[in-house]
């Protein structure tokens, strides 16, 4: 019987598993590096103990410390949520050593599907359909292949080659991050079939001999091989399904698996299928499954843990299920990561936490609160929000509808292409594959249309007005910038969404409502202006009337930063001061660093002539490869930054001059 257990993860996982230790009574460790010690997970669990260690990035890769905190705080039972060391073998047979139970399959199990080459030999004598693959470049003459790691998952290391032109450097730069990932830099090559779906059985196994297929997923919707959008079941034909259970439970008996475990396949256009790899953890995209069969996960896996068989009728999935990762990054920048601090983090209508749903809604498993700092040392997922309903169609348009009206301040996420995508007539047709994103590039455009931003400006100018005038400490019940003979107009200035400027004039009456207004812009010089009435102002609230449509923005302000939501989508602003203080100027042609990181290759020497789209350097944050390409054509006048060297966010990492020196 678990009486303690210690989850040695962080973040969502961690939160995820304390919500059923809570709910069966156990008592619960969270391990923590100094980066996490103000996180929500720290605060939830019964008991904390800090990681020693100079890199964040690496304090939970640390078994003996792990070990240490399990000791130290009583723990008699391990989970290692996914990520880190959820499949590291030797972690398993160390916690089972040193007298815990692990909460997860058998260590010899778990090095068995680790090394994916070796899993794919074993399971093929099993009856599993594989792809061809090779260890090496020789004898590669069909394209295109994709490269991947043998070690670890989460799309680390994987790479799409469509000529012998690319393949050294794509086997170089997966070998590159699978090293700095999982610490295996051993990488293989499979065929790549193009328009394949990627589909997955939920399996679990007992120490009875049972082994059980608890539903699939269709996990196609993915940016960088990491999948961002997945949902359940998957839409497949009945015979097909039938077949994809069967060779998943197949994989589990060859190998007697035990606990919580994925089989993931990739699904050819024909209905023909293949093995992708065994995930020996729980998914991050189990909600799906749960809400779909009423199941806890995480409770089946103590209950397995603990030596007891599965129930022996477990239920059949109903209705339809549907997550999205929401993660701090720039989908529309090469999915740059992004940081900061999240200042207001809210989703309404959320009927749960980390839990069951008894009917149609949404359930939130969330790793951050407003007020969270999203930092460079970890991976960019900030929480998953799921949607149960009776359809599809009915699950799409509440996950839809509560991601676009979230309120999302701080921290540059990806919710716009993942309404976008959820709202697609691509995805309501289930014409799904892993090159979804590559051939609709439509999903990128912000919600907020771009003729929209100088109202959804006007409406933050408007508010922000109202706060100065609700606090100032005379005259407070005048209008803003009420004079008893017009003249010039207000004028606020902000920074949008895109880097320029955009100046909104309004002058109100000697009642308060809105005379007259206008703005410009770089983008929106010559656009036409609708006509706007102001129905309310507050300090948090604007209701403007425009073109007889009446529209209400919720305005955030944090400083400088004016954050709106509004019926057409968000935008965060940043109000410009009046009287802006001198700033030291950047030469012309400077990459800046987008955030912090190392950078791990430099490509290109100074005097070197390079070409628009150029790789310059690489720069390695968030567990992730970011290349730096040349903006023009040019000649590199500058490299600041050497090779291992560390950088700040805005500092110059190249210099590319646009004049030919000869």
């Amino acid at each position: 019987m678990i009486n303690r257990l210690l989850v040695a993860n962080r973040g969502e996982i961690a939160r995820r598993v304390f919500a059923t230790c809570r709910a069966v009574g156990v008592q619960t460790v969270a391990v923590h590096s100094d980066a996490d010690a103000d996180a929500p997970f720290v605060a939830e669990a019964d008991q904390a103990v800090r990681l020693p260690g100079s890199s964040p990035a690496e304090t939970y890769l640390r078994v003996d410390l792990i070990l240490d905190a399990a000791r130290r705080s009583g723990a008699d039972a391990v989970h290692p949520g996914y990520g880190f060391l959820a499949e590291n073998a030797e972690f398993a047979a160390a916690v089972t050593d040193a007298g815990l139970t692990w909460v997860g399959p058998p260590a010899k199990v778990i090095a068995a599907m680790g090394d994916k080459l070796a899993a794919k030999a074993l399971l093929a004598e099993a009856g599993v359909p594989m792809l061809p693959s090779w260890t090496d470049t020789d004898g590669i003459t069909d394209f295109p292949v994709l490269v991947k790691a043998s070690a670890g998952g989460g799309g680390r290391g994987m790479r799409i080659v469509r000529t012998a032109d690319e393949l050294a450097e794509a086997v170089a730069s997966a070998r590159r991050e699978a090293a700095a990932a999982f610490g295996d830099g051993t990488v293989f090559i499979e065929r790549y079939v193009e328009r394949g779906r990627h589909v997955e059985v939920q399996i679990f196994g007992d120490a009875h001999g049972r082994v059980v297929a608890l539903g699939d997923r269709e996990c196609s919707i993915q940016r960088r091989h990491q999948k961002i959008v997945e949902e359940a079941p998957a839409v497949v034909p009945d015979r097909v399904r039938t077949a994809l259970h069967e060779a998943a439970v197949a994989a589990g008996r060859a190998v007697d698996y035990l606990g919580a475990g994925t089989v993931e396949f990739l699904l050819a256009p024909g209905g023909e299928f293949f093995f992708l790899e065994m995930n020996t953890r729980l998914q991050v995209e189990h909600p799906v499954t749960e809400l779909c069969t009423g199941l806890d996960l995480v409770g089946l896996q103590l209950l397995v843990a603990e030596g007891e068989p599965l129930p022996a009728a477990l239920p059949a999935s109903a209705g339809h299920a549907i997550e999205v990762r929401l993660c701090a990054e720039d989908a529309a920048a090469g999915w740059r990561p992004a940081t900061g601090t999240l200042h207001r983090f809210s989703v309404g209508d959320v009927a749960t936490e980390f839990g069951g749903l008894a009917g149609p809604g949404l359930r939130l498993d969330s790793g951050v609160l407003a007020g969270s700092v999203v930092g460079v040392h970890y991976d960019s997922m900030l929480a998953k929000l799921v949607a149960w309903g009776r359809t599809r169609a009915e699950a799409t348009r509440l996950l839809a509808s509560a991601l676009a009206r979230a309120e999302l301040h701080g921290v540059t996420t990806n919710r716009d292409l993942l309404v976008r995508v959820l709202r697609s007539p691509a995805f309501a047709a289930v014409e799904i594959d892993t090159g979804f994103l590559d051939r609709h590039p439509e999903v990128f455009t912000p919600l907020l249309p771009a003729d929209r931003l100088p109202v959804t400006a006007l409406a933050a100018a408007l508010a922000t007005a109202a706060q100065r005038r609700a606090t100032a400490p005379v005259l407070s019940g005048l209008p803003s910038g009420w004079r008893n003979v017009p003249a010039v107009p207000q004028t606020t200035r902000f920074l949008g969404p895109d880097g320029d400027e955009i100046e909104i004039r309004y002058r109100l009456d000697r009642v308060g409502r809105l005379a007259d207004w206008s703005s410009t812009s770089a983008a929106q010089e010559s656009a036409e202006q609708p006509t706007v009435a102001l129905v309310e102002a507050t300090a948090d609230r604007a209701v403007l009337d425009v073109d007889g449509v009446r529209r209400a923005y919720r305005v955030h302000r944090v400083g400088s930063a004016v954050f709106v939501d509004g019926p057409d989508g968000a935008a965060s602003l940043a109000e410009l001061p009046r009287l802006p203080l001198p700033t030291t100027a950047v030469a012309a042609g400077s990459l800046l660093a987008p955030l912090p990181g190392v950078v791990t290759r430099v490509h290109v020497e100074v005097g070197q002539r390079v070409s628009a789209g150029d790789p310059l350097l690489t720069l390695e944050a968030m567990k992730l490869e970011h290349p730096v390409l040349a903006p023009i054509d040019g000649v590199v006048a500058e490299l600041p930054v050497p090779t291992g060297g560390q950088v700040k966010t805005g500092a110059v990492l190249a210099v590319v001059d646009e004049k030919d020196p000869r």
